[in-house]
Parts: structure tokens; sequence; C-alpha cells
């Protein structure tokens, strides 16, 4: 792996940087999870970013991109994370079904669906997990049954991620009722404001309403809505859950950013501080540098014809845990001021941090428990028998 940047990745890097310079809204936008409001300008902004063609950048120009390659994408978000930028608002869209759908999908699908992902016209959520599925994916009993040219959906999802005002989801069901675990499984999409579709808003620890319970009661979708051949959800979703844990969804940019927040908030606050707690903002910063190699390896891998295996596993035990530590520390530096609410009128800046860490307290969960992870590391990387 070459790690120097070549001239063109230079000035691709440039051009990044002088958009969001031009572009990048001066104040924060409301959150997207708030309100219909701020999911909404947020959408506004996914809009400006696809007039810009940098909705995604690695996908090809007919779909909304530029067709680069990943270690461009790479350069792209971490300018995107320097210039402070809005938070995607589809990710799960742009960043786990829209590789997914590039890979496995038709023409015809790819035609329908990708523009307007990549443009912010429609905004995806998750519909994987199941209240009596946890994160065994492989437990999902809501069912798709064949009805001529259509799918009937029934069952319960959960957790179910940007649902409440997101416009379409994609979910694991099985088609074949005589199916057990990870056999007779197909991907389906389905719109959100189908005839048969509920929602149920979700509170998180903040109060925002960032996911959803999504009751389907035989809601019906064209056939044409499920991705890849019927049984074959099992192995789609394994690649859609390599992107996720493994390269897309929380690219290395994120971690650099907040540690360099982190390496500034404790040259502020470092007559306070201990040798304890400068060896645990070293370690955040040297853990980001590390991620980020390790991401551009992978990057690298999968541009020489490579693909994501079961090491995608031990790429998301890494971040979320050093999520979770980089927060600990910034609040651990704070003090009693970290226990400010980012409604207080003192709080200023120093409130995002404790909103990083409430958020990055999900990460062990969310992409696969990383319980679950570690079970795949043992029996897929290390060949360890099942317990």
């Amino acid at each position: 792996m070459d790690l120097t940047y070549s001239p063109e990745e230079d000035a691709f890097r440039a051009e990044v940087r002088a958009w969001m310079e031009a572009n990048v809204p001066p104040s924060p936008l409301p959150s997207f999870d708030a309100s219909r409001e701020g999911f909404e300008a947020h959408r506004d902004w996914e809009r400006k970013l696809a007039e810009g063609r940098w909705g995604m950048v690695t996908w090809p120009e007919e779909y909304g991109g530029r067709g680069l390659d990943l270690i461009r994408w790479l350069i792209f978000e971490e300018e995107y994370w320097r210039a402070g930028a809005p938070l995607r608002v589809n990710q799960n869209g742009i960043f786990l079904l829209g590789p997914t759908l590039m890979e496995f999908g038709t023409n015809e699908q790819k035609a329908r669906f990708l523009s307007k992902m990549a443009s912010g016209d429609e905004i995806w959520a998750q519909a994987w997990s199941e209240p009596q599925a946890g994160s065994d994916l492989a437990a999902v009993r809501a069912t798709a049954r064949r009805d001529g040219d259509e799918y009937v959906l029934s069952g319960h999802k959960i957790w179910s991620s940007r649902a409440v005002f997101a416009d379409w989801a994609f979910g694991l069901f099985r088609t074949d009722p005589d199916s057990e675990r990870h056999k007779g499984l197909s991907l389906i999409f389905f719109p959100l404001n189908a005839p048969g579709v509920r929602l149920q808003p979700i509170a998180q620890i903040d109060g925002e309403t960032g996911f959803a319970e999504i009751f389907l009661e035989e809601a019906r979708v064209p056939a044409f809505n499920r991705l890849g051949e019927e049984g074959q959800g099992w192995k789609i979703c394994m690649a859609t859950a390599g992107f996720e844990r493994g390269l897309m969804l929380r690219s290395p940019a994120r971690f650099q950013v907040a540690a360099q927040r982190l390496v500034e908030l404790y040259l502020a606050h470092q007559d306070e501080c201990g040798p304890e707690t400068r060896a645990s903002v070293m370690r955040s910063f040297m853990d980001a540098e590390a991620y980020t190699l390790s991401i551009y390896q992978t990057a690298s891998r999968l541009m020489a014809g490579g693909t994501i295996g079961a090491e995608a596993s031990t790429n998301k035990i890494f971040w979320s845990e050093m999520d979770i530590a980089l927060h600990r520390t910034a609040l651990s530096i704070l003090g009693a001021r970290a226990e400010l609410l980012k409604t207080a009128p003192a709080a200023g800046n120093e409130s995002r941090w404790l909103d990083g860490y409430f958020f990055s307290l999900a990460g062990p969960i969310y992409a696969g428990s990383n319980e679950i992870q570690k079970n795949i590391i043992a029996e897929r990387m290390l060949g360890l028998p099942r317990g």
C-alpha cells in the first residue's frame, strides 16, 4: 500500500475542500431525528450535494456519482468531516443499501432506486431487527408470501433507524415458510407509507426519535422490490453487513476529527489533568490513526479485486470500542461540566461530547452486537469450534 497521494488525488482533495468551504451551512442544521423540519433540512443538504455530484462519489455517473475509486472516497470523507458538514441522513441508503444494490441489483432496479437515493429524493431506513430475534439476524420471523407479481409482507421490525421520517425501508423476510435459520430468506424493499405499514416512534436516550417499530399487516409490494433471487437474502445481507461493519458506515475521518478535537480539549485543560488522562488522549489519537490505516488497506485490497470478509467484524469491534473510550476521556477532562445538556445556557460546544458519548454507547450493539462479532471472529477467522 502506497501511503503517498498522487498529484491527481491532491487535486481532487483541493476541489472537495473548495466546494465544502463554499457550500457547508455556516450553522449546524437541526437534528434529523428530532423533527420533520430537521429531517427535511438534511434532505435539502443531500440534494445540494447531489447538485455538485458529491452524493456518492464512487457511484457511476449515470446514478449521480463520479465513478471514482475508494481512495478518493476516503479523501472526500476527510474533507467532509474537516469542514464540519452535516451528518448524512441517507447513510442507510448510500453507504449500505446502495453498494449492495450495485452488486446484486438488476439494471432496472439500479435505474429505479440509485439516482433517487443519491439525490436525497428517497431516504432509506433499515428494517433488520425484530423483537424476537435481537442480534440474531437468522432468527427473523417476518414473512413475505408470494401472491402473483406481489409479495405480502407480515411481521414486526424494531430499532429501524431513520424510519420515522424516511420514505423507504429494506428488510429481511422469510419467503419460504418451511425454512429455518439463514435459509429461505429474501431481501425486500417497501415504501413506509404503503397500506398495511404502521410506524411507532422509539425515543432515544436524548429524547429524539432516531428509531421506530414497523408493523407490517399484509402490506403488498411488487416482486420487483426483491433484491436478488428468492432465498438469496442471507448472502446479500452479509454483503451489506460487510459494508456496514468494515468500510462505509464509519469512515476513519469521523474518528480522526473527534481525536483532534480531543487533543485540543486536553491542551485547553492540561493543567487540570494527570498522566493517566494524557495517556488516554494519546491512545485515542493513535487508535484513530491505526483505524485509518486499516481502512486504507481494506480499500486498496478491494480496488485490487479483493472482498470484505469476516475481518469486517474486527473493524466493527475496534471502531465501536474506540468511540466509547474517546468520548469517556473527553468527559473525564470536562469533569462536572460534561453533564451539561445542549439545552443548558452555559453548555456551549462542550455539550457535543455528551451527545457523542450517548451515541457511542450504541456502537457495540448496532451493525451486529460485538458479542456476535466475537463469535464470527472465533469461528471464521480463528477456526475455533462452536461452544
